[in-house]
């Protein structure tokens, strides 16, 4: 069974569903990764790491071992260029063509053939443009093939005991909630991968804590899911559902 992972920045993929797609990967499933950019526009480090310059190739290999940590089978890059945060800390989408890009995305659901495409929520997590924009996009090229779609996984679902809720995707009800205890370990070697993130992956949390953290104190243990296509209705019973009910918490589905 082929699942295709589709977001808009390395690490996306670690901090929100790391920890299921490594599952999927334990379960022999063929994870597939798709990231619409290469980071080029996040933090380089503190200190830095490298120069601005240099940030897409560093994060790009960054991905490809935060990739292999998961169990990943591919990655592939769409090209486009993450813009620089901006003053006051804004955020960007990184292109105004969603049309071409959802044709894109559907060209990839139609190389991997994937029974399910899991990308970020309908909210963007905390309103990002560029998460925003990817999810747009994975809609479109769902809708665009009709009966051959795959089903339509969304990330950081909301639930009730959400972790950080600031990450939590209001419209979007969980469906599968998933303690991925059995793959931290996999899931938190990923988040070290992504070195240049280390300081913002952290940053809120020690603030919060009132102490410095660690990049695997603040990886989260429980991960959710929304189905978006086709809408849930009662309990799910669709293959990726049954892949992870062993982990599922909820038990009962929106």
């Amino acid at each position: 069974m082929n699942v295709l992972a589709f977001f808009a920045h390395p690490d996306d993929e670690t901090m929100l569903c790391g920890g299921i797609l490594a599952l999927l990967a334990k379960a022999d499933w063929q994870v597939h990764y798709l990231s619409a950019t290469r980071g080029e526009g996040g933090e380089v480090g503190e200190p830095p790491l490298c120069t601005r310059e240099e940030l897409g190739e560093v994060r790009e290999n960054e991905l490809v071992c935060a990739v292999r940590s998961l169990g990943g089978r591919s990655l592939t890059f769409l090209g486009y260029i993450d813009p620089t945060v901006g003053l006051g800390e804004e955020l960007f989408a990184y292109t105004d063509n969603l049309t071409l890009l959802a044709g894109q995305v559907a060209a990839s659901i139609r190389q991997f053939n994937p029974a399910v495409l899991i990308t970020h929520g309908s909210n963007g997590e905390y309103g990002h443009p560029a998460h925003l924009l990817t999810h747009l996009a994975a809609r479109l090229a769902i809708e665009s093939l009709g009966e051959t779609a795959p089903l339509l996984y969304t990330v950081a679902a909301d639930y009730p005991d959400f972790p950080r809720k600031r990450l939590a995707n209001k419209s979007d009800p969980a469906h599968l909630v998933i303690d991925i205890t059995s793959a931290l370990e996999q899931k938190q070697a990923a988040a070290l991968c992504h070195r240049t993130q280390h300081d913002l992956f952290i940053r809120r949390s020690s603030q919060d804590a009132g102490r410095q953290l660690s990049v695997p104190e603040v990886v989260m243990m429980v991960e959710s899911l929304h189905r978006a296509h086709p809408p849930a209705s009662g309990k799910l019973d669709d293959p990726l559902a049954l892949a992870l009910a062993p982990w599922d918490q909820l038990k009962t589905h929106a």
